[in-house]
């Protein structure tokens, strides 16, 4: 417990607090057994120190992570036992997936500990998912998180400041910046790598690929029960998808060449979907489990794109792809049967600066979503006014 409760203040010392995820003042703290969800890599650990700096009483909290040495040989509910006897209020564990009995483990703390207060996160949304479903689903509220807008991106790493601008103050043109600023070229900058608050760091390519490789070799894997040859044939599913997005699925000839069964290659996408890796656009609303038929799949964020696509990336995709992983965070996203995207009543075309009115201009209620240019006019909005909306 002394190694613990010295790497869980040394980690305290170190959190900076300037600048916080969109996440932080969205999640009741207060719950009792509080889950927070969301791909590798977004700053799920950052923000949990962050608010026990900010909010707690250090003495009465303890914040560690599942894959210590010390649970090797013990449990979860050895932990909060002792932890509980010292006066211990507030237990935060961290890649709580990583512990074998987790879900097991998180209900007997709960049912057993009244005076605890439980945070637990995980890289993993596909292990989390299939732990609250089974036994935790009345008892733990569950966040899910995704990475960096490109508004938090400005604020981050430029220290550019702008509000939350919902869709509506988006269409209605009330987006303003700052006199002097011009987006694009800092626009351009968060498409390439923004989207994970590591971005500044030298070698982020090789963290991306890492991040990639850890999700498809050790968290599907692990969630899905999947051997070595079946984790190396999503692997080569996703560089399919890399070379060829926007990409409409033939399950049946994905199966074919990949060698599994066409419901295997749903499943597959669904994993890594789930995994924070593509983005499936559906026909039907219903969220990341929507029953809609998929119409296109992406890859998840641009950064992955260009990660994955190198040379070979389109900028139409990269547009598409934007506009997608920014407006699925408040809104259901669907796929426009006449354009390229319906959120409630409302038709969005997305292109280039050339991109012409013609294929929506007998839709009423729609507008074109326009890349390189800075300024609304009309039905025309700036692609990147999009990425402000959390």
């Amino acid at each position: 417990m002394e190694h613990l409760i010295a790497s869980y203040r040394k980690l305290l010392s170190e959190t900076p607090t300037e600048f916080h995820r969109y996440m932080f003042d969205r999640i009741n703290w207060r719950n009792r057994l509080l889950g927070i969800v969301g791909p590798r890599g977004i700053g799920k650990t950052t923000m949990m120190l962050q608010y026990i700096k900010e909010h707690l009483n250090p003495n009465e909290t303890l914040y560690v992570t599942a894959d210590d040495f010390y649970f090797s040989t013990h449990r979860l509910i050895d932990l909060a036992d002792e932890f509980s006897k010292m006066g211990g209020k507030y237990l935060f564990i961290d890649e709580i997936h990583k512990h074998q009995e987790w879900a097991r483990e998180l209900k007997l703390i709960y049912d057993y500990h009244a005076e605890l207060q439980i945070v637990f996160s995980g890289s993993s949304v596909l292990d989390i998912t299939k732990g609250t479903t089974a036994d935790l689903s009345r008892r733990a509220i569950v966040n899910h998180m995704q990475g960096l807008s490109w508004r938090e991106y400005l604020q981050m790493f430029h220290h550019i400041n702008l509000p939350v601008f919902t869709l509506d103050d988006i269409l209605q043109q009330r987006v303003q910046l700052p006199e002097g600023f011009r987006p694009l070229p800092l626009f351009r900058e968060y498409l390439h790598r923004g989207y994970y608050p590591f971005a500044s760091d030298d070698d982020y390519g090789q963290r991306l690929l890492g991040t990639i490789n850890k999700t498809l070799e050790v968290d599907i894997p692990q969630y899905a029960e999947m051997n070595a040859a079946m984790a190396r044939k999503m692997k080569r599913l996703l560089v399919i998808i890399s070379e060829s997005v926007p990409f409409k699925p033939n399950m049946s000839t994905l199966g074919q060449v990949l060698g599994i069964s066409r419901n295997n290659v749903a499943d597959y996408l669904l994993f890594m979907e789930e995994a924070g890796l593509i983005a499936q656009l559906r026909d039907a609303t219903g969220g990341i489990r929507g029953l809609g038929k998929v119409n296109k799949v992406y890859l998840d964020n641009t950064n992955l794109a260009y990660i994955l696509g190198n040379t070979a990336t389109d900028i139409g995709n990269i547009r598409e792809s934007f506009f997608l992983n920014q407006m699925r965070v408040n809104h259901d996203v669907i796929v426009s049967p006449v354009s390229d995207f319906l959120i409630d009543d409302i038709t969005f075309e997305v292109g280039g600066h050339k991109k012409g009115k013609k294929q929506i201009a007998d839709i009423t209620n729609s507008y074109v979503v326009k890349d390189d240019i800075e300024y609304a006019f009309g039905n025309i909005i700036p692609l990147w006014t999009f990425g402000l909306n959390y």
